[in-house]
């Protein structure tokens, strides 16, 4: 299962259109999630039952908009709708628990009708337990690559999976860009770590591959390697305590200024 939050914005809609694309190529349903105030999801009668009326009401037009936008997308997609109560952040995550993909929008609705910039997708992608797509408004159809963020470090296994059944799915060939560090002496980061895509190798042997180490900071570095990109792949890299993993600070600049969709990959144990 996939789910997608849908919030009304262009953002939130073009996330909706993507995942129903990515549900039907991979045959999988594809749920769309509108988060709301909980006293509000349903009809329990008290002082504010035509306020919260009101609210399913406009949640059931966004879910329908979004839903009108899946069918035309993604026909075969087997799509269905429904309220989630609480924070979205909290409640998309919960929702996705048992779901192997969550997209989002880059940014919802401002004001009294959404959150803040930004705050939904950077909320969900440093907390949940699935990868985290973050789509934005397409601009303009995509070059057929797939961009990995690659650095050799421990629990990037599920993140190069990702990629390479990504790149698998959709026939389309994968760059693994590693930000090789340009200062000279000790400590300094050269080559990509090619064997850290070894194995991912042998399992997909029909992915046309290219590794390429460019000097340079890792978020200059592959926000240049993706621009026009179909999907830019990166992992989780913060560490969190109760509430689960936190972004690090390259995952969180590329959720902020990649042109592309970023799925943010929950980091593991290799």
């Amino acid at each position: 299962m996939i789910v997608a939050g849908v919030d009304g914005s262009a953002a939130g809609l073009a996330a909706a259109r993507w995942a129903a694309a990515e549900a039907e190529l991979r045959g999988t349903p594809l749920l769309l999630a509108h988060a709301m105030p909980a006293w509000a999801c349903e009809d329990a009668g008290g002082p504010y039952q035509e306020v919260a009326r009101w609210m399913r009401d406009g949640a059931d037009q966004v879910l329908a908009g979004a839903l009108e936008q899946t069918r035309a997308a993604a026909p075969a997609a087997e799509v269905t709708t429904a309220r989630l109560p609480g924070d979205p952040r909290t409640a998309l995550v919960e929702a996705a628990a048992p779901a192997e993909l969550l997209a989002v929008g880059n940014h919802g609705l401002g004001g009294f009708r959404g959150l803040l910039l930004g705050s939904v997708a950077l909320g969900v992608a440093g907390r949940a337990g699935c990868p985290v797509a973050v789509v934005r408004t397409p601009p303009a159809p995509p070059r057929p690559e797939i961009v990995l963020a690659v650095d050799g470090a421990p629990g990037t296994g599920p993140a190069i999976a990702f990629a390479f059944e990504e790149a698998a799915r959709r026939r389309v060939a994968l760059l693994a860009v590693h930000a090789a560090d340009a200062r000279p002496g000790p400590g300094r980061t050269g080559d990509l770590p090619a064997a850290a895509l070894a194995g991912a190798r042998e399992r997909h042997p029909d992915v046309k591959v290219t590794e390429r180490a460019i000097a340079g900071h890792p978020v200059e570095v592959l926000l240049g390697a993706s621009g026009g990109a179909e999907l830019l792949v990166a992992g989780s890299r913060g560490r969190g305590a109760g509430t689960g993993l936190l972004l690090g600070s390259v995952s969180h600049a590329l959720l902020h200024h990649a042109t592309c969709p970023v799925v943010i990959v929950p980091t593991g144990r290799d």
